[in-house]
């Protein structure tokens, strides 16, 4: 079977073969892609990019294209269809799979070639996430943090939120409208895509995770830092790192060497100069004043990038993993803790109570009740006994859900059963 996928984002092969950093977002497609391989289906993966010129280069058997778009992949680019037509003539695809329906130039491909054998696979869902873009920061506050550079790019808090249910509108929904196939793995994304299309044909398959995460050491209580929490990134609103520092304030006085870990970028950075205060970015002010209210500097740091065994040892490192979002679908970040052992918290929010029996395997609050959270990390530090059962729990629940085998088996029959035009 030929089996053309529509990414997001540039692979690590390609991405080393043109000379670029491998990204650190979209592991859960690269285990697939590999593990589809190993079964025999002959895959090319395609996206595209405004800056970049065309390439396509075939490594360990999987061919990798780069399509040049005349605009961003958040607008349709009607250049895109004659591209598309040329690389459907060489490839002559038996299904086409379309991972996300945040971007359009997916749409460009459905447009160009309406016939195909076409699936979707739900990543988050723009038109849903603009609703809690704002993460409980109330309006004044985003006014008052608003920047210079925010105006300007209007890419700050009120601007993404636009900018999501405009995508929602225009993007994602046509997808959905367009598409009679869609995989997803939640309640959540089965009933808002469902609620969009009625007609769809829902196809369930969960994701696999990065291959390390399979192979390594598990978290123990001996080998944690106490007192540690650890968030796989913060840099916009529906991340929640505003909810735990507001947290972390309530129960410093009984745990004076709490720390707050961040994956990514340094958003409390200094903000030298005129300049410096004019160019940052408005969420990241709103946090810097945050830490400074709450006199919590000493309690948080940010991690910069972290490549997957850099992942890895903060997951084994900390006391406790929190997914603190607004909104999610299933984050991996929340998976990838449960498979190694981490005990877990994680807001009660979209699709996360499918990855999270409370006091079983993880620990869920409602996004706004600080107070909860702050308890459920009291409680965790406080009980070795807790944290035991939540991290052997939670490796059997997330070995179950992101195993490998399963999911491509799973995946290849949804391919047969759309090719061959039966109702999975």
């Amino acid at each position: 079977m030929k089996v053309l996928w529509v990414t997001n984002t540039i692979f690590p092969q390609l991405s080393q073969a043109l000379g670029k950093d491998a990204p650190v977002v979209g592991g859960w497609m690269y285990g697939l892609a590999k593990d589809l391989a190993e079964e025999g289906l002959a895959l090319s993966v395609v996206t595209v990019r405004p800056n970049m010129q065309f390439a396509q280069h075939t490594i360990d058997g999987t061919n990798y294209l780069l399509l040049k778009g005349a605009k961003p992949i958040t607008e349709y680019d009607e250049t895109l269809e004659i591209q598309w037509k040329k690389i459907i003539e060489d490839i002559s695809p038996d299904i086409v799979h379309i991972h996300g329906t945040e971007y359009a130039h997916g749409l460009s491909l459905i447009k160009a070639c309406p016939n195909l054998k076409y699936v979707i696979s739900i990543q988050g869902m723009t038109s849903i996430i603009s609703r809690y873009y704002y993460a409980g920061i109330g309006l004044r506050e985003i006014i008052k943090n608003t920047t210079l550079r925010d105006i300007i790019k209007g890419d700050g808090i009120i601007g993404n939120k636009i900018r999501f249910k405009k995508r929602g509108l225009t993007i994602e929904q046509n997808y959905l409208k367009l598409t009679k196939d869609i995989i997803g793995r939640t309640q959540w994304d089965h009933d808002h895509v469902k609620t969009i299309n009625s007609k769809v044909n829902y196809h369930f398959c969960n994701e696999s995770l990065r291959n390390s995460f399979y192979s390594s050491k598990k978290w123990t209580s001996d080998s944690k830092k106490d007192h540690t929490i650890f968030l796989s990134q913060a840099s916009y609103p529906i991340k929640g790192v505003h909810k735990v520092l507001e947290a972390v304030h309530l129960i410093k006085t009984f745990f004076p060497s709490i720390k707050i870990r961040v994956a990514g970028t340094n958003i409390l950075s200094p903000s030298n100069g005129l300049k410096g205060k004019l160019t940052k970015k408005g969420y990241h002010r709103y946090i810097s004043k945050l830490v400074e209210k709450l006199d919590l500097h000493k309690h948080i740091e940010f991690l910069g990038f972290l490549d997957e065994e850099q992942m890895i040892n903060e997951y084994l490192n900390c006391h406790v993993f929190i997914c603190p979002s607004s909104i999610e679908n299933s984050p991996n970040s929340l998976g990838e803790a449960q498979i190694l052992g981490v005990p877990c918290i994680a807001s009660y929010v979209g699709g996360v109570p499918d990855s999270v029996i409370h006091t079983e395997t993880g620990l869920l609050y409602r996004f706004e009740e600080v107070e909860m959270l702050a308890q459920s990390i009291k409680s965790i530090f406080d009980d070795d006994n807790l944290a035991k059962r939540l991290s052997e729990n939670g490796i059997l629940a997330a070995s179950k859900r992101h195993n490998r085998k399963n999911n491509v088996n799973t995946m290849i029959s949804i391919y047969n059963c759309i090719v061959k035009g039966k109702i999975n």
